[in-house]
């Protein structure tokens, strides 16, 4: 381990460098390079699926926005669990590398594309991107950008778009959270679940049932009604406590987890699965751990969900986004949420800062799931002096 560390250390000291050769016409960041006068960028690159030694911060041509377009001066941008299942390949049907990872950052608005309207040049902004995001510039289709509101910080821009959408659109738009329902959420102390029980705070008597590594319950025991060990048996600890199960189930783990959260359901209650981090079980991706996640996960048989009134959902943001065309509804939930953090209902929870430089080692902490809230690369930020 001291040996793997040493090496890690070292890689991180020699992270920048400059790719040689061309990028082609079409930049790997979105939107189009003018070859005569084209600029470079630094960029964290994935060379290849596999372990932490795949990722380093090089050079990219800069892109220019296309039509309908935003280029973005980036700020900060949010590293999720999703981004390491990506680095691993662990996905259906990856992108062909090498890429630049990430869904959402923050920045400035730089310059507008042919016929975008609601932006000015300057304007704080946090979006979505489809992937390229972990670049000091990036554009991306004016529909998923959006206005920062004024006293909101750049780092808290960038822990926004994905955790608080993916939380409202479960409870409100899927399982219709309302009034004296209960809530079971795993990993109650990453980035997502701290959305969610912000977001059952904002509606009266809503239970939620949260599980996370013991170390973090202290720092979020009083954001969850009744808080379980991840490990523990949280089915006998939730039916100690509410006998009659519970309303909703927002899985991110899947395997084994898929018929627990069945078995915990009220008649007409809803489970909601949305990631599937048991999968991920070393840096690589291994085959033995997803045939095994896959196969404890209960067959769920139609006519026992009839019989029993249960309801079985899946949610994937990016491909409501990117592949389903749903930019104006999304659109719709951001306006609403940016109300309910301009009226301090909800705030974005930070874990902690990176640079570029330094995002291997928080992608170590989110595989170590160490984080409480969400992870930043700051682009700006100076890399962490390493101690001998």
């Amino acid at each position: 381990m001291a040996k793997e560390g040493a090496q890690r250390a070292e890689e991180t000291e020699q992270m920048i460098e400059k790719e040689g050769g061309h990028e082609g016409a079409e930049g790997s960041a979105g939107g189009s390079l003018r070859a005569a006068d084209a600029k470079e960028m630094r960029a964290v690159v994935l060379s290849a699926f596999g372990g932490l030694n795949k990722l380093r911060v090089a050079k990219r041509l800069m892109p220019e926005p296309r039509e309908g377009e935003l280029k973005v001066r980036v700020k900060a941008c949010g590293l999720n669990f999703l981004d390491l299942m990506v680095r691993q390949g662990n996905i259906d049907n990856p992108p062909k590398t090498p890429l630049v990872p990430g869904f959402e950052c923050s920045g400035i608005v730089e310059t507008l594309g042919d016929n975008v309207k609601g932006f000015e040049i300057g304007d704080r902004v946090m979006a979505f991107v489809n992937y390229n995001a972990w670049a000091e510039v990036v554009c991306t289709p004016a529909e998923f950008v959006y206005k920062i509101p004024d006293d909101m910080s750049f780092s808290e821009a960038a822990a926004f778009p994905m955790n608080f959408v993916t939380a409202y659109m479960m409870l409100f738009e899927v399982a219709n959270l309302r009034e004296d329902m209960s809530v079971l959420v795993h990993s109650a102390g990453g980035g997502v679940g701290q959305a969610v029980a912000q977001l059952c705070s904002t509606i009266p008597n809503v239970t939620v049932f949260g599980t996370a590594s013991s170390f973090k319950h202290e720092a979020i025991k009083d954001s969850v009604t009744h808080l379980f060990d991840r490990n523990a048996d949280y089915v006998q600890e939730v039916k100690r406590i509410s006998p009659d199960g519970v309303d909703i189930v927002l899985d991110c783990l899947c395997g084994e987890n898929t018929g627990k959260g069945l078995s915990l359901l009220k008649p007409l209650g809803t489970y909601i699965l949305y990631g599937s981090s048991n999968m991920v079980t070393g840096e690589t991706k291994s085959f033995f751990s997803f045939a095994k996640s896959w196969w404890q996960v209960e067959k769920v048989n139609p006519i026992k969900l009839y019989e029993e009134n249960k309801v079985i959902a899946g949610f994937s943001l990016l491909n409501l986004l990117f592949k389903q065309n749903r930019g104006g509804l999304i659109k719709s939930v951001m306006d609403k949420l940016i109300n309910l953090y301009n009226n301090k209902k909800i705030k974005p929870v930070v874990d902690s800062l990176w640079a570029l430089e330094e995002v291997k080692e928080a992608m170590q902490r989110i595989h170590d799931r160490g984080n409480i809230g969400k992870l930043i690369l700051d682009v700006e930020k100076a890399p962490t002096p390493l101690v001998s």
